[in-house]
């Protein structure tokens, strides 16, 4: 019986890059994107194949994965319907994947050891990711904390911010803080990450306001246009990583915010 062949992985995903490394799978990790910037050592010498939304299919199809990690909120249908599209002897295996709360990443854990647990130590280390979750999910409990209104902003000209159903939103639901606007955004799209106006009644019912470390790189000078929007509301500039990213990220970003909510 042959052996199975190595895995050449592509990760489109900055959170999915990160949980490759964590996992020992650093060494058959071909491509990643720009903004696959964790752990920094670790990827400085693997390829860049473009951004999460302009993959560059030319040069990931030169370097033969045979594996292809997506995600359903940060890459487009386009780049999978495409990848589909390769002939069979060179068409990778895509693994779709798509978080929407703190708890999937135990999901995401098991479609990574489903895919890549034939790898030494690939196992094991995906269960000591796993138990320092379940730690984790078990000790960041709303119950402890007052309820709070949040606007939680990733993006400005326009302002932007999440729908109650993306990630973003239950993470921020474990500590009791209820983001704004009170409103679903659907699987994927748009809507799932709302644009403001300032002109929103709900804006006064906002008692703190989140500025995110990222995707758009908010600082101290935006707290004051971010206190406009919301004049009786706190505003704290938040690390939009630990919030914000999945897989090896999310024990971390629990107990970030349990200590911002204590």
């Amino acid at each position: 019986m042959n052996a199975p062949t190595a895995p050449r992985i592509a990760s489109l995903v900055p959170s999915l890059t990160e949980l490759v490394v964590v996992l020992g799978l650093c060494e058959h990790l071909v491509a990643r994107t720009g903004f696959c910037v964790h752990p920094a050592e670790a990827v400085k010498t693997i390829p860049k194949v473009g951004g999460t939304k302009d993959v560059n299919l030319a040069k990931l199809r030169k370097l033969a994965p045979t594996h292809v990690l997506v995600n359903v909120d940060e890459n487009r249908l386009e780049t999978v319907q495409a990848l589909r599209a390769w002939p069979a002897a060179e068409r990778p295996e895509i693994v779709v994947t798509h978080p929407l709360a703190p708890d999937d990443n135990l999901v995401l854990i098991d479609q990574m050891v489903a895919a890549f647990g034939m790898v030494a130590g690939v196992a094991e280390r995906a269960q000591a990711c796993r138990q320092e979750l379940v730690q984790e999910l078990a000790l960041t409990q709303p119950a402890p904390h007052a309820p709070q209104n949040v606007l939680y902003l990733i993006w400005r000209e326009p302002w932007m911010s999440v729908a109650r159903d993306t990630y973003i939103s239950r993470m921020l639901a474990r500590v009791n803080w209820h983001t704004l606007p009170d409103a679903a955004g659907g699987d994927h799209g748009a809507a799932r990450y709302p644009v403001l106006h300032g002109e929103e009644p709900w804006l006064a019912d906002v008692q703190q306001v989140l500025l995110s470390s990222e995707p758009y790189a908010f600082g101290e000078q935006h707290v004051g246009l971010a206190r406009a929007l919301c004049p009786q509301a706190d505003v704290r500039i938040v690390d939009g990583e630990l919030i914000s990213w999945y897989g090896p990220r999310a024990a971390a970003g629990l107990r970030y915010l349990r200590q911002l909510a204590a």
